[in-house]
């Protein structure tokens, strides 16, 4: 998802075969587009955290194993990511606050107050509410995840400040994070080691999952 804006499942399906080579099951969530939900990033978080409950009520059914649920986004969806972390599972859907056991979350955004200065509200329906709800980096009493978070340093500043901040905030507050920085990755090239088992996120991602390439669990 390119800005909230475009963007479908399929064009995240390039990572698919190295994680279902190493025994997983690789879900791309589709979801409306900001436009689509006439400015409101709520519906897209909305429809993002029912997916990912969805897929923890139903692994059983497609051979997976819900007790090792892991997400990933990149941008706007590395975003929406964050958002899903920070969830009241227990109170929202009647789940556990642990479905998801590990994140990797590559140049994103998780406090829109930036965001809401930028062009983006020229497309984006900004509140207070909004800004508050889904601001990641706000409700860290909320996260119960260990993140792997990335930022390549050909991203543009903003980008970089808001992964290196996040990083610090959530090492602050006790919470397991590692910080992974791609030395002469732009925007586009970073999620593009995502797909590759020995590239810099995929491999982190497979570390992570303890997953050993194409052989399944370590």
């Amino acid at each position: 998802m390119a800005a909230w804006r475009s963007g479908t499942a399929k064009d995240s399906a390039y990572p698919a075969e190295m994680f279902v080579t190493a025994s997983a099951h690789y879900v791309a969530v589709d979801f409306v587009s900001v436009g689509d939900a006439g400015g409101n990033l709520m519906t897209m978080a909305d429809q993002v955290r029912r997916a990912v409950a969805w897929v923890y009520k139903n692994a059983a059914s497609f051979g997976g194993d819900r007790e090792r649920l892991y997400l990933s986004g990149h941008s706007s969806g590395s975003h929406l990511a964050g958002v899903v972390l920070v969830t009241d599972w227990q109170k929202d859907f009647g789940l556990p606050q642990d479905i998801v056991k590990g994140a990797l979350l590559m140049s994103g955004m998780y406090d829109l107050k930036p965001v809401r200065l930028s062009k983006r509200s020229d497309y984006v329906k900004f509140t207070d509410e909004m800004e508050q709800a889904l601001s990641t980096q706000r409700h860290l009493h909320r996260l119960n995840t260990p993140i792997i978070l990335a930022h390549g340093t050909l991203e543009s500043p903003e980008f970089q400040r808001q992964t290196r901040e996040f990083a610090a905030a959530v090492k602050a507050a006790g919470k397991p994070v590692q910080l992974i920085v791609g030395e002469g990755y732009n925007h586009f090239e970073l999620p593009e080691t995502f797909g590759n088992p020995y590239g810099l996120t995929g491999r982190a991602a497979l570390e992570q999952m303890k997953l050993t390439p194409g052989h399944g669990p370590q």
